[in-house]
């Protein structure tokens, strides 16, 4: 830190706020805050009058009625399906199983990025700075991300099972279709490792019942051989599991265990139901659970997330499409576990380093992102503590888990760059962004036989 009589460095931002939740081991909370970013790092926290005095920024973001914290860390998404919200959510647990659903093969790759850009939107307004997105046209989502600015990790839905055979319980290998989804994500693979690039790709076979061992055991070689994160769904229903048993003879997990593709690399989907072997198994191996307790609750379903924990497995947390707000996530994320009679052995601070820490650890970024830190990337939120759902303002973490919501977003910066300023996005036009995705998702459900209601 300089002292007042020497001359300011220069930075690039210096951001001031009423208080900063650095979400430290500590837990600490600095009021009358100030940081400052020079190029897409942390240079600098400590008191408002301090900073300002010994910074020089290019410009200043906040003021006296914000609230800082890291950005969000939100780890399993299928953008391009914002298009199903509202449509399927009483039909079916998961759309990929569902016929008549206009999803996956019947979106064009114009189609899947138009899509794609109104989920990257609300995920972005909402205060994820960093997520996980695979799906169908994984370049598609690649461009949304790199378009809107934040930090992307993408891959392809590799699988080579024929779901209108698995909607009846049914398993049928569709060769052809594991070889052009793999081909697919293959192609994001070499196209997007470039160092320094915002958007990382990763490998995503869609779960084990819609993947054959031969395939999974082929995807498994390739990451190991290319170091790539792995992203999947596992045990999310009870159908995954009488379709894994009744082909192969184990439960999903084993045959994840078999084909090679538990360990610290994974990240998985839901991980609901598990037996006690099952969770202590994937608990060993080190991987990490996608969880998301939004979306299970709305098909009943609540996943045993203190006993993954305990068993040595990461936990993070995801919206999982249907709403792109953390906030939320958290909030449901700690009522599922009194829910499944984990008492009050969580708290806000628990699922707050879920929605950040835990996610960067489980992507590889644990020294990057997730806590606000001198010489950590400068992925950032601003909070609008003028909004009633934050107020009365006395301590801080249960406000923001409990009672705050996307809404109070106002500022968003992911590697030291504005992206949202104000709740409005810097970088496109956002209410393009939503008509053309509305003009696109209305024409898709013509198409597959369902008249749009509201004209």
């Amino acid at each position: 830190m300089t002292t007042p009589d020497r001359t300011p460095l220069p930075c690039d931002l210096v951001i001031t706020a009423r208080a900063a939740f650095l979400l430290d081991d500590a837990g600490t909370i600095v009021s009358d805050v100030g940081v400052a970013i020079a190029g897409d790092r942390i240079a600098a926290i400590g008191p408002r009058a301090e900073i300002e005095a010994a910074w020089e920024p290019a410009r200043r973001l906040g003021s006296a009625r914000h609230l800082l914290m890291p950005g969000l860390v939100n780890t399993h998404n299928h953008t391009p399906l914002m298009i199903v919200r509202g449509m399927v959510e009483d039909l079916s647990f998961a759309p990929a199983y569902t016929p008549g659903i206009p999803q996956g093969d019947a979106l064009s790759f114009e189609e899947a990025h138009a899509l794609a850009r109104l989920g990257v939107y609300e995920l972005l307004r909402f205060g994820s700075t960093t997520i996980v997105d695979f799906y169908r046209h994984p370049e598609a989502l690649a461009r949304a991300a790199e378009e809107a600015g934040l930090r992307a990790f993408v891959g392809g839905r590799v699988m080579d099972a024929d779901n209108a055979a698995l909607a009846r319980g049914e398993w049928r290998a569709d060769a052809s279709r594991g070889r052009a989804t793999l081909a697919e994500a293959m192609d994001v693979v070499e196209r997007r490792r470039a160092p320094g690039s915002l958007v990382t790709p990763i490998l995503g076979p869609h779960a084990p019942d819609t993947c054959s061992p031969d395939l999974l055991r082929e995807v498994a070689g390739i990451a190991a051989a290319k170091d790539l994160i792995l992203h999947t769904h596992l045990h999310q229903s009870p159908m995954e599991v009488d379709v894994v048993l009744a082909r192969d003879g184990m439960r999903p997990v084993e045959l994840m265990e078999e084909v090679g593709l538990l360990g610290p690399r994974l990240v998985a989907g839901h991980c609901i139901h598990m037996t006690d072997g099952d969770i202590a198994r994937f608990g060993r191996s080190g991987s990490h659970v996608a969880h998301v307790p939004v979306g299970n609750a709305a098909h009943g379903s609540v996943a045993p997330i203190l006993a993954h924990e305990a068993a040595g497995a990461g936990i993070t947390l995801a919206t999982d499409t249907k709403s792109g707000d953390m906030f939320e996530a958290m909030r449901m994320a700690l009522a599922a576990t009194r829910i499944r009679g984990g008492g009050f052995v969580k708290s806000a601070a628990d699922v707050l380093a879920w929605a950040t820490r835990g996610g960067a650890a489980a992507l590889g970024l644990a020294e990057e992102i997730g806590q606000i830190a001198v010489g950590r990337k400068a992925d950032l939120l601003l909070l609008d503590a003028s909004a009633p759902n934050l107020a009365p303002l006395v301590d801080g973490p249960g406000l923001l888990v409990h009672s705050a919501s996307g809404a109070v977003v106002d500022t968003v910066v992911v590697d030291g760059r504005v992206l949202v300023e104000g709740g409005r996005p810097t970088l496109f036009d956002g209410d393009e962004v939503i008509a053309t995705a509305e003009a696109v998702a209305r024409s898709l459900w013509r198409r597959h036989g369902h008249a749009p209601r509201i004209a």
